[in-house]
């Protein structure tokens, strides 16, 4: 799922080329994207970029009148770009598999930036609404992690990140595990599954460990891992796109120290990079750097293993 620093990415990309031009068409390509009903998605149509935003992990497409569309890519979807070029329909005998799987096309009068989603299920949303009211209705409500203003180029400058004491104050609101506070839109705007691997591991804490056991010493690591991870994705993004529209949005990138990494050895110490799998997610953390050389139990396997299931890296061989 596109998380915070890929959001960002999307977002300047968005900025260079639909910023001050006009929406002439909406083609939706599946009934279940579109998720509010309130007002027809005609209304758009006509109307200029006037803002673009990210809402956690949505982005949202400021439009004059004061409407607002919506997008939440969830885990498969995808944005595409394509200058002066004519969106086909969605579903067409002789569509492309990138066609097959497009949910919708916005006409622009300079290109068509696309939505596809892989995959068979349909989790992508879309939603119209007007004004601030209409946005604050899908805001979670996690804190935002940086203040941002307009930099050059259209990028976004990330500056002064929360300060430690709100930061400590919203992560022991709750006793929760590290892993899931971290990824708990209603806690942090635009953590995910990725990111907050990448930030544990930085941080050399579990994932396991509760939010209100932490000291103060450790909410301070944490703190300023987050602050260092996200800035680190975010310029390797930008420099990894350049001035193309980003097309390799994906969970698992070359140089993360332990997200996607399983049974592969560790960047810090050589272990090898551990994992629990639970539903469609994953933790990846390395045993040594934190969790004191003990293994997670994974609950599928260690439900089959029993007592033959490994509690140390050594034991694995």
């Amino acid at each position: 799922m596109p998380e915070f620093p890929d959001i960002v990415v999307y977002i300047e990309a968005l900025e260079k080329r639909i910023l001050g031009h006009v929406l002439e068409r909406v083609q939706l390509g599946s009934p279940f994207l579109l998720r509010s009903a309130a007002l027809p998605i005609s209304i758009a149509e006509g109307n200029r970029v006037v803002e673009l935003r990210r809402l956690g992990k949505r982005i949202c497409i400021g439009l004059e009148e004061d409407l607002w569309l919506v997008l939440h890519l969830m885990i498969a979807g995808r944005l595409h770009w394509k200058e002066n070029v004519i969106a086909r329909p969605a579903k067409t005998a002789r569509a492309s598999s990138r066609y097959k799987a497009q949910l919708a096309a916005f006409q622009f009068d300079n290109g068509t930036l696309s939505l596809t989603e892989a995959g068979t299920q349909r989790r992508a949303s879309l939603h119209l609404v007007e004004g601030e009211a209409g946005l604050r209705n899908l805001d979670p409500g996690g804190i935002e992690l940086f203040s941002t203003s307009r930099g050059s180029n259209r990028k976004r400058r990330l500056d002064q990140f929360v300060d430690v004491k709100t930061f400590a104050a919203v992560l022991r609101s709750e006793n929760h595990t590290l892993k899931r506070a971290l990824t708990d839109p209603r806690l942090f705007s635009g953590i995910g599954n990725a990111y907050s691997d990448e930030i544990l591991f930085a941080a050399q804490l579990s994932p396991v460990r509760l939010t209100q056991k932490l000291s103060d010493e450790e909410v301070e690591r944490l703190h300023r891992a987050t602050r260092v991870t996200l800035l680190k994705w975010v310029e390797s993004l930008r420099v990894e796109t350049g001035d193309a529209f980003p097309e390799r949005v994906t969970a698992f990138r070359e140089g993360m120290a332990v997200h996607g990494r399983f049974r592969q050895p560790c960047v810090r110490c050589g272990a090898k990079v551990q994992r629990i799998r639970y539903a469609t997610n994953e933790t990846n953390y390395c045993p040594n750097c934190q969790t004191g050389g003990k293994l997670l139990a994974d609950r599928a396997l260690s439900r089959i293993l029993r007592e033959d299931w490994p509690k140390t890296a050594e034991e694995l061989g």
